[in-house]
């Protein structure tokens, strides 16, 4: 994980604690470490069309559920698609480091934020085995003021779906 990734999952985790969520990591509990201070700005998340980013992923879920590479890979950023050069590429990365996004048996959005300037969306995922994990998706606006999937956290949930 990146130090960049590592501060933007930092502030989620901490913003998710805040909203009175339940989101911890298995190297322990992050959100209450002194230096960790989110900074939602109000203005950014009143800007950002959530339905649209939304429907991003949905859409990337779609294609990578069918298979369809190319079009997931075209939800990505441009630093996406230059860190891993193909779509074939790609979609081998995501069965093998995100495969809990093809198999989820359920998906819920939650409420969204912009956080030091990073607009994340996370996405509730309820297993078979109701165990509960959050995506954490960065997203990020390309050339022409479109969303792209900018990259993507996995983080365990303390809740257990009933």
């Amino acid at each position: 994980m990146t130090i960049r990734w590592m501060h933007v999952l930092i502030a989620a985790v901490t913003w998710a604690t805040l909203m009175g969520g339940s989101i911890s990591l298995a190297a322990g509990s992050v959100a209450s470490a002194p230096f960790v201070r989110p900074v939602a700005d109000a203005a950014d998340a009143t800007r950002v069309d959530w339905t649209s980013i939304q429907r991003i992923i949905d859409e990337q879920l779609e294609a990578l559920r069918s298979g369809d590479a190319t079009r997931a890979f075209a939800y990505a950023s441009t630093g996406i698609r230059d860190q891993f050069d193909d779509a074939t590429t790609f979609m081998s990365m995501v069965r093998q480091r995100y495969g809990v996004l093809l198999t989820a048996r359920y998906t819920e959005f939650l409420e969204g934020a912009v956080i030091d300037g990073h607009t994340l969306q996370p996405l509730r995922l309820v297993m078979n085995d109701d165990t509960v994990l959050v995506a954490i998706y960065e997203m990020q606006r390309d050339e022409r003021g479109g969303w792209r999937i900018a990259g993507c956290v996995i983080a365990p949930s303390t809740v257990r779906s009933t």
